[in-house]
């Protein structure tokens, strides 16, 4: 092959990551924003104000499009004095699962 070939090869692999690269920051903030309204609506305090990816594969959206699915964890408090585990599904852009998980009530214990 000729050497503009491959550089051309070469540009669109690197045009591909990047664009890759800034559509998870975007889907990470979504998936942030997400977990901040679960934690309001619930009287939860979200810690570190983040989401970490847990995981991420191809899915099929409603329309049939392939598009990334990304599943993102976050900590939260229900007192203030612990840390408690939930999760955001992303499917493209749009939230389709928020997981705080079951909250006891007060002098309730947990089963192991």
């Amino acid at each position: 092959m000729a050497d503009g070939v491959w550089e051309l090869l070469g540009l669109l692999v690197l045009a591909g990551g990047a664009w890759f690269w800034l559509d998870g920051l975007k889907a990470r903030e979504r998936g942030v924003a997400a977990a901040r309204a679960a934690c309001d609506s619930e009287g939860l305090q979200l810690l570190d104000d983040t989401v970490s990816l847990a995981s991420l594969r191809l899915a099929r959206d409603e329309d049939g499009r392939l598009v990334p699915k990304r599943e993102y964890e976050f900590e939260y408090s229900d007192t203030g004095d612990n840390r408690r585990r939930g999760r955001v599904l992303l499917l493209g852009h749009r939230a389709i699962l928020i997981d705080i998980g079951l909250r006891r009530a007060a002098g309730q214990q947990t089963l192991h």
